[in-house]
């Protein structure tokens, strides 16, 4: 019987091939959608999600103190004096209490309305919910009404109803205790001293409140028992972190206050800020308590408050010089903290990683600016410190700049740059890109359709040498890494200096396949052990390339996996006739407009910037020595830990 005859039954293919997944069942399924992954960062998460709901408690005024547990094995205990989560039957589900409601249900809880609080650090409702899902063994306590209840929680089931367990004349709030499920997180275990580090920041974050740490496990320096309690709030976080170094300022410009009231919007932001040239500036970010370790709006208007206040002052006194100061000399050597609390915000992603809130970079600038030019004009010896400072940091920027654009030029004119690189006609670094491509063939097409005056192109023939635990001297010798260097301006390791960087931006472009994504951590591994600041700084980016291009007549569309061609097949483009499917098997297949519409163009591409979580180096540099390093047993141990995750295997 010829294929296209065949009964749909016949294939095997009818409604019993339809999966639906109740309940939690597709957080087990897909973990990564919902905490980031199941790796280390991805446990420790979980401890973020119980402490963050307890921080929600005392940051709307319902609780003093919060005790954080680790037991000796590894399950962690929260505990809060704050109101408890409620126990009576749910309205809409009768037959259920709030509280398994609120831990059975995704997107079930007590911040949607924003009755029962006015900023949390929780918003989808899946917080406790996926952390009970990927528990083994999950204990909620309750103490309400002077009564203590129970419930118990096996990866996301109940193991019966909530139970009334005893009285309780002197307690109240939610104590949680759970045990992460090693078939979910492998081998992976709690760290102590980074569950320290958490607590202490969240301590830090809202000074009405008292946190208590305990530990059965020992950790080198890492107490077994700690309170932590910051009348101070940042400003006392700034000092700690700054002990004993130069500063500019005698004391931190810092401050708490709400939103102006011509906003008409509910909140405040926290911040402190020094400068210092004992070390490199940093910033760390946080909403409603959680960590923004990629920034967003609230950062941005945080900069612009301060960047716009600097410039004034040096106008007021008649410092011309000022104006030049841009917010990348505030940053190099300013150390700040900007914690703010708004209703609703918006973040990038369940893992909350960015502030995407449009508004709270008008809020965060408004509130700031004003306080920031009285302190500057009261504080006139730190005033006069801090510019000085800026200015000589702007016209070191500025000198570099210009020396830079000599050296291009002469570099061009000495052809001391390598033969295969396409270079931009820009002088100057502000605004070029340089494209690391595969291969000759991707070369060719991504010529044809890149900018000239910013954009250059380097083909890489076949994969570089991977550089963890090869030696200098092979690393010197080798002649794609030196183009690579050569091309940057740049030296390895101490010799790097990301001032003599020849351009903005550092775009890894290879093909949507396996070799191309080996390729493309080969690239990363370099440039984290010989290039780190240039990631820091965040100069590099990876290119998102399609992987079809749909056409239905008129209509073209590009996209970029297998499911979303699926949704536009079924759903039509919009356009008369049959979908036509073209699959790029690589970069080298794309037509010049194909190249340039999908991957090259700003306006219209995409990209991802590569960064690293300071709150997570170690773990970085521990993954990449695990993948990438010689020991062949750490890659396997890796992969069995995590094979069964895989949701798709390109063999």
């Amino acid at each position: 019987m010829p294929s296209d005859l065949l009964s749909d039954a016949s294939t095997g293919y009818d409604a019993s091939s339809i999966e639906v997944l109740e309940g939690l069942e597709p957080v087990r399924k897909r973990p990564g959608m919902y905490i980031g992954g199941t790796d280390e960062r991805a446990l420790h998460h979980m401890v973020a999600e119980i402490l963050d709901n307890a921080m929600d408690e005392a940051v709307a005024g319902h609780a003093s103190r919060i005790e954080v547990e680790l037991a000796a094995d590894h399950s962690v205990t929260v505990r809060d004096n704050g109101r408890g989560i409620p126990v009576d039957p749910h309205p809409k589900f009768p037959d259920k209490s709030a509280l398994e409601v609120i831990l059975c249900t995704l997107h079930a809880g007590g911040k949607f309305s924003g009755d029962a609080y006015a900023t949390s650090g929780g918003l989808h409702g899946v917080g406790a919910s996926v952390v009970n899902a990927l528990s083994d063994s999950m204990v909620v306590q309750v103490a309400r009404n002077r009564e203590l209840y129970e419930q118990r929680f096996s990866r996301g089931v109940p193991q019966g109803p909530v139970q009334k367990v005893g009285a309780a004349p002197n307690r109240r709030g939610t104590t949680v205790t759970f045990h992460a499920d090693e078939q979910i997180f492998g081998h992976h275990r709690f760290r102590p001293a980074r569950l320290l580090k958490m607590v202490r920041s969240k301590a830090y974050l809202f000074s009405g409140v008292e946190i208590r740490w305990k530990s059965e496990i020992e950790d080198g320096d890492t107490p077994l028992e700690a309170t932590f309690h910051f009348p101070g709030g940042l400003a006392d976080y700034l000092s700690e972190v700054l002990e004993g170094a130069t500063t500019y300022a005698e004391r931190p410009f810092a401050g708490k206050v709400g939103f102006p009231e011509k906003f008409g919007v509910p909140g405040s932001v926290e911040w402190a800020i020094n400068w210092t040239p004992a070390r490199d500036g940093f910033i760390q970010s946080y909403c409603n308590t959680v960590p923004t370790p990629e920034g967003g709006t609230h950062e941005a208007g945080f900069w612009a408050a301060i960047l716009k206040g600097i410039r004034a002052h040096g106008e007021r006194i008649g410092n011309r010089k000022a104006a030049q100061i841009t917010r990348e000399d505030l940053v190099a050597g300013g150390s700040a903290l900007v914690s703010c609390f708004i209703r609703e915000p918006e973040f990038v992603g369940q893992t909350k990683d960015r502030l995407a809130t449009t508004d709270a970079a008008r809020l965060v600038e408004g509130a700031v600016r004003d306080h920031f030019d009285t302190w500057l004009a009261t504080d006139t010896k730190s005033a006069g410190a801090i510019l000085d400072f800026l200015v000589l940091r702007a016209e070191e920027r500025l000198r570099r700049r210009a020396e830079k654009e000599t050296a291009r030029k002469s570099a061009t004119k000495k052809l001391r740059l390598p033969g295969k690189l396409v270079d931009c006609s820009a002088s100057n670094r502000e605004g070029t890109e340089l494209f690391i491509v595969e291969g000759d063939s991707a070369g060719g097409s991504a010529k044809m359709a890149r900018e000239r005056a910013t954009q250059a192109l380097l083909p890489l023939r076949g994969k570089i040498l991977n550089v963890l635990g090869a030696a200098s001297s092979k690393l010197g010798s080798n002649a794609e890494i030196n183009d690579l260097c050569q091309a940057l301006g740049v030296g390895m390791g101490t010799r790097f200096n990301v001032d003599d960087l020849r351009y903005e931006k550092i775009i890894i472009m290879t093909d949507a396949d396996v070799d191309g994504a080996h390729i493309a951590s080969l690239l990363m591994t370099f440039f984290f052990t010989q290039m780190r600041p240039l990631i820091d700084r965040g100069h590099l980016y990876l290119a998102c390339p399609p992987l079809y291009r749909l056409t239905q007549g008129a209509r073209r569309l590009y996209v970029s996996d297998d499911a979303e061609k699926t949704r536009w097949m079924e759903k039509g483009l919009g356009g008369k006739g049959k979908i036509e499917v073209q699959r790029f098997k690589g970069l080298g297949e794309m037509d010049a407009k194909d190249l340039r519409e999908t991957t090259m163009n700003p306006a219209t591409r995409k990209l991802i910037r590569v960064s690293i979580d300071e709150d997570e180096q170690g773990e970085t540099g521990d993954l990449v020595e695990r993948l990438m390093g010689k020991k062949p047993e750490l890659r396997f141990e890796y992969i069995q830990a995590n094979a069964r995750f895989v949701e798709d295997l390109d063999v």
